[in-house]
């Protein structure tokens, strides 16, 4: 039986993990009842599991029947502080929390490819960490599990690193995309509060006002974009978060907004962390108001490993067909907290298409909205991909 027929016939049970994990969606670091499901899905195979200590992670090493290397599987299990707005039967039943971005899938995907191996683990040449995270949604959590050892779970250097992630659109259902290089962006956030002296909006005379200095902060830094980078190496800031005073015949003593900021390449990365905090500072100081300002890099930029990328793509090719993977010509504009795994291991992040059946995937919501959907009907093309990557991996190690 070839890896995609037996994936096929765990397709039922990863559709019930998949659906339970997206009625209870958790947020953050600390996802007791996600971990509890993992662990039940995966009790019973022959895996060394070590929980985290410092969030709710589940390290988990299969040892290959013969010697060799090890490769790392990544999935994350955190959901989105947003209210779902889907429709579908299996729908989050906790206001407020949504399984968004399609976590839940990477999830059930991670337990289906630790099944399919735990089938082949005589055969298998070398070892397997699943690394199931939580916390990627701007949190660390991957950082978190670096520093309680996951990368080195096996007892040895790993070989390759891989991840999948699931688009609710833009590509089509099962479809699988990834490029050599820079694939997502780096991911920072802006975080600025101007302090001036509140007073009657009728005598601005007497006040300072912090809200104009505000509003040219918010124009200049796109100003400031478009004239201090490359267009072929974009950078984008958008502010997401802007807020000042009761009523509108008050001054308000103070002003704040937060932004996000993405960029494709590491300079363009050092550069914004200096000169962002550099030109509100200087739009404050010309109004004469006090300025607080924090600059927080989240995470790098996500770089896939050449070699790493043709190998997962020839072996997408192979499984799927050549005609369900695409080699993307830019990156995506999200991030992602795999960088810092990426940063240490070679490998590469894959993204797979998601969207419904029937779809234009072209207008189909897309991740982190509240009507974003995913097709579970991927879940075992998920499974048998990350399998297939980590046996084909560690055999041509093996050969080598």
């Amino acid at each position: 039986m070839s890896v995609l027929e037996r994936a096929r016939e765990l397709q039922p049970d990863l559709v019930r993990l998949r659906r339970s994990l997206h009625r209870e969606p958790e947020l953050g670091l600390r996802l007791p009842r996600t971990q509890e499901k993992v662990l039940a899905a995966l009790d019973g195979l022959p895996l060394e599991i070590t929980l985290g200590r410092e969030l709710t992670s589940v390290t988990a090493v299969l040892r290959g029947g013969r010697p060799g290397g090890a490769v790392l599987l990544r999935g994350d299990m955190d959901a989105l502080p947003v209210d779902e707005l889907t429709g579908v039967e299996y729908a989050s039943e906790l206001p407020g929390r949504m399984h968004g971005c399609g976590h839940d899938l990477h999830t059930a995907g991670l337990v289906g490819a630790a099944m399919l191996l735990a089938d082949r683990r005589e055969s298998l040449q070398g070892d397997v960490v699943f690394m199931f995270q939580p916390g990627e949604e701007g949190h660390n959590g991957a950082g978190a599990m670096i520093d309680e050892g996951v990368l080195g779970a096996a007892g040895k250097p790993l070989d390759a690193a891989f991840a999948l992630h699931v688009s609710a659109n833009r590509l089509p259902g099962g479809w699988v995309a990834s490029r050599p290089g820079t694939v997502m962006t780096a991911s920072d956030v802006l975080r600025v509060t101007v302090r001036g002296e509140g007073g009657h909006g009728s005598a601005p005379h007497h006040a300072k006002d912090p809200v104009p200095a505000v509003c040219e902060m918010v124009t200049a830094l796109q100003n400031w974009v478009t004239r201090t980078f490359d267009i072929f190496d974009p950078v984008v800031v958008t502010v997401g978060r802007l807020h000042a005073g009761t009523q509108q015949n008050v001054i308000p003593d103070t002003a704040e907004f937060e932004a996000t900021v993405r960029s494709y390449s590491e300079a363009n990365h050092e550069r914004l962390a200096a000169g962002l905090p550099r030109l509100v500072r200087g739009i404050a100081a010309a109004h004469g108001l006090d300025v607080e300002v924090e600059y927080e890099m989240l995470y790098p930029v996500t770089v896939n490993e050449p070699a790493a990328t043709t190998f997962a793509l020839d072996t997408a090719r192979e499984l799927f067909g050549p005609g369900e993977v695409w080699e993307a010509p830019q990156p995506a504009s999200g991030s992602e907290d795999f960088s810092l795994v990426l940063n240490k291991v070679p490998g590469a992040m894959l993204l797979v298409g998601a969207a419904p059946e029937g779809v234009d995937v072209e207008k189909a919501p897309q991740n982190h909205s509240p009507r974003a959907v995913f097709d579970d009907r991927v879940l075992h093309r998920q499974a048998a991909l990350l399998s297939e990557l980590a046996e084909q991996r560690l055999a041509a190690g093996a050969s080598a």
